[in-house]
């Protein structure tokens, strides 16, 4: 039986939609969904920017940034220091205390930092479910390592199916969980 599930799929497709429709789901039928997931920030119409939140406690931090500091890729600067206090605590946190994981997104920026690494095989190895997103043409190691497990599925989302993804990994959840979905 599967226990993990990586949403993938072109750029702007939806696959962050999807996830946190599935968290939302799992939520509804009782489930403690906790983990990272990122966001895009604009301004002025423009994206400048990669926000982090928290899902057990709301907290965020900054990701990535056009005018941050850190190391950079494309036009932005990756925060580390804010990746690892806000996302890898959150991943660990709700190792400790959720009853999913939630992982958004297994992409360049992230495996910039060793400890997010180590914090993505921690929840997959913990026994719990984890949902979560990879980018799409991602060369890495972890990458490969995920994709390989054969208690992983990854999941091609695509606009005909963005829809039915989340509905397809929430059951599939609730159900590693011994629990049933609620209409």
């Amino acid at each position: 039986m599967k226990r993990a599930f990586f949403m993938t799929g072109n750029p702007g497709v939806g696959k962050t939609t999807a996830l946190l429709r599935a968290v939302e789901l799992l939520k509804i039928s009782g489930a403690v969904v906790g983990g990272v997931v990122s966001r895009e920030v604009r301004a002025g119409g423009a994206r400048k920017g990669f926000e982090l939140v928290d899902i057990l406690n709301g907290r965020t931090g900054t990701l990535a940034d056009v005018s941050g500091n850190g190391p950079r890729l494309g036009k932005y600067r990756v925060n580390l220091a804010g990746l690892e206090a806000v996302g890898v605590v959150a991943i660990r946190l709700s190792i400790e205390s959720a009853d999913v994981v939630a992982v958004d997104e297994v992409g360049p920026m992230e495996l910039l930092s060793a400890e997010f690494l180590k914090a993505v095989r921690e929840a997959l190895d913990s026994g719990k479910p984890v949902v979560g997103t990879i980018h799409r043409n991602l060369k890495h190691p972890v990458a490969e390592e995920i994709r390989s497990r054969k208690d992983v599925e990854v999941l091609e989302v695509t606009r005909d199916n963005r829809d039915a993804i989340p509905v397809k990994v929430a059951e599939a959840v609730l159900e590693f969980l011994g629990r049933k979905s609620k209409p």
